[in-house]
């Protein structure tokens, strides 16, 4: 029986040996290095899409801000406009209310002409004068 203990022992430690050496074979193509040619490459590839990334994020970012641009120049078009009304309203009631100022001065002024016309006749001839 220990005969049978070793040999899954060895087989085991066999397929750990070969998974092993399999992983490293990976991982020593992946990191094994480059001629210059190559790895220039590479750093241009890399450098694109860097560029690319970039470029598509400030598209997007360009996108937002003129999407924010016209809701904000739009609400501020609204509140102008609103502005604009009640400054139009406003001026309106004011001039409404030197209109009515000045028209109730030329009432006044024209009745107490009259009254004063009336008041300050002299009579003709004088009292107590006779020619």
């Amino acid at each position: 029986m220990e005969n049978d203990d070793r040999g899954s022992d060895v087989s085991t430690r066999l397929t750990y040996l070969l998974i092993g050496g399999g992983i490293g074979a990976i991982i020593a193509l992946l990191f094994a290095p480059k001629s210059g040619t190559e790895l220039r490459g590479d750093i241009a590839d890399v450098t694109r899409k860097g560029i690319d990334k970039t470029r598509e994020g400030a598209r997007y970012i360009g996108d937002k801000a003129g999407d924010y641009y016209g809701a904000v120049r739009d609400k501020a078009g609204d509140w102008a406009g609103t502005a604009k009304d009640t400054a139009q309203q406003k001026r309106g009631q004011f001039s409404a209310a030197i209109e009515a100022g000045r028209q109730a001065y030329n009432e006044e002024k024209r009745k107490t002409e009259l009254s004063g016309a009336t008041e300050a006749k002299p009579t003709y001839p004088p009292q107590g004068e006779m020619s």
